[in-house]
Order: C-alpha cells, then structure tokens, then sequence
C-alpha cells in the first residue's frame, strides 16, 4: 500500500498551487489520445494528466488504462492517470483495485446531497487505503459529456461554502466546484461564471483541498487566468482537443495517415493548453 501523501498527481497540483499555474488534463478516448497528451507536454516540458471516462472500462476493460499508465510512467515529464466522473462504487473499486490509476474521480453528484456525501466519503476511503487521490463534485456542474452518464439532463445546483467544508470532511483530496461551469458546449447564452464564489469558495476549503476546473470549451487565456487566480490548478479539457481526431477522420484517406495526422493535431492543441496554463517549462 503506498501513502496518498506521496501520490504524483498530487505532487504536481500541490506544485502548481505554489507556482500560479494549472495542470493540463486531457480528457482521451484511444491510444493516439494517450500519445498526442504526453508527446504535447513533452515539447512543453509540462506536467500532465490522462483522464479516462468510465466508458472505457466498458469499452476495453483495462486494456486503454493499462497502455495508458505503461506510457506515463515511460514518459519525459511528470505524467499521470485519472478516472474521470466514476459514478458507480464498481467503476471506482475496479480502477483502484487495478494499479494503474493514479487518482479517481468520485462522481455521486447524481445522488441526493447526503447520499452523494456518504457514498463519497466510503469510496474516498476504499482509494486512500490503495494510495489514490480523490476527487469530487459539490453541487452539480450543468451539462454533459461523451463517455458520462446521467449528468446531461440533471439540474445544475451551484456550489456553497457549507457543502464545500462538507465535502472536505470526506476526506478528498480536490474539488471540483460548480460556480456557472458547464459540460460540454455552454449554447446561445455564453459563459457566465460566478468568480465571486469561485473566490468564497477558495477562502472558505482552499487550505485545504486543491480545486479542478470542470467545463473549458470555448475558454481563453483571460478566463483561464481567473479561474487559476480562483484557487484552480487541474484543469480539464475534452472537446477543444479531441475535436481535432473527429476532424482529421473525416479528412484523411489512409488509415496510417489518419493515425498520425489526429495525433498530431492533437498534440499542437495539448501544447497551446500548456502555454495558456502557465505549465510550460514545469516539468
């Protein structure tokens, strides 16, 4: 059992709470997803993290995660492997069981508050004892995302500075705060984001917890950089990168040239997510 206070992925937020800057978490789907994130950081000289959905347990069992982790610990700067939005006591048993992630997103935010809080505070424990981190959603961030069940048609509810100390009396290690933040696309009315409480929140558990920003599409460095200024330092990125696979598919004639072009554009996008966090030159 290895101790969660020399887990990586906490090392590199704890140092890029001290340095002002943000991780880079890209949200992948296959190989070249895995391949496009390090080789971006890499030329970056960035720390990075790899988040897998629960879709792909569904999907390959552990094959993705266990090619995933065999290339970060392989990689040139810090890299690590998160479960994104587990939101079943199965999925987050079978990736802590599996030795190959470095923390874990526990997702009970589709249960009722307390129940979201027991259930959360079990699975926190079960991952702690196996040296993982742990991450979790008060309140409930709008929207969906490919790969994620049962958050697209839920109501979004607003983090409060009471239900955060709550969800750090769990014992997590990061939160993931809902402050006007959405899954996927944010549509005709743009993003509106409450920095105020972003701020509330980050005085009230910030010694406490790292923050983790949820919901990017269509940020820019201004946003960005409140947002960090707000307390966040893992930052999550799905569409904006992965955009560029469905793109180069359908553009590409050969299966190789398809490989090699998605990743590649992917990688210049992991790389421009690393300059606009600030964790250039990190690693």
């Amino acid at each position: 059992m290895s101790s969660p206070q020399r887990n990586k992925s906490k090392q590199i937020l704890d140092a890029a709470a001290a340095g002002k800057y943000a991780i880079p978490a890209i949200c992948v789907y296959n190989m070249e997803g895995v391949l496009a994130t390090i080789k971006g950081c890499e030329a970056k000289r960035s720390p990075g993290m790899i988040l897998l959905f629960p879709w792909a347990q569904q999907y390959s069992s552990l094959g993705l995660a266990t090619f995933a982790a065999h290339c970060a610990k392989a990689a040139k700067v810090p890299i690590t492997l998160h479960l994104d939005h587990a939101q079943s006591a199965e999925a987050v048993k079978m990736a802590a069981d599996s030795g190959c992630y470095d923390s874990i997103m526990v997702d009970m935010s589709h249960y009722d508050k307390e129940e979201n809080l027991s259930r959360t505070e079990e699975l926190a424990r079960y991952c702690h004892e196996r040296g993982i981190a742990v991450e979790a959603e008060p309140g409930r961030i709008e929207g969906g995302e490919d790969g994620v069940s049962d958050t697209g048609e839920l109501e979004a509810m607003m983090t409060d500075e009471d239900e955060a100390r709550r969800f750090v009396e769990t014992g997590i290690d990061w939160l993931a705060p809902a402050f006007g933040n959405v899954h996927g696309k944010y549509g005709p009315r743009g993003i509106q984001l409450d920095y105020e409480r972003l701020h509330r929140l980050n005085r009230a558990v910030g010694k406490d917890v790292r923050f983790v920003l949820h919901g990017t599409d269509g940020f820019d460095e201004e946003i960005l950089s409140k947002c960090i200024d707000g307390g966040m330092v893992k930052v999550n990125i799905n569409g904006a990168v992965n955009r560029h696979w469905v793109a180069a598919v359908k553009k590409e004639g050969t299966l190789t040239g398809l490989i090699e072009k998605a990743t590649n554009d992917m990688q210049k996008e992991v790389e421009m997510w690393c300059s606009l966090l600030k964790s250039e030159g990190k690693a």
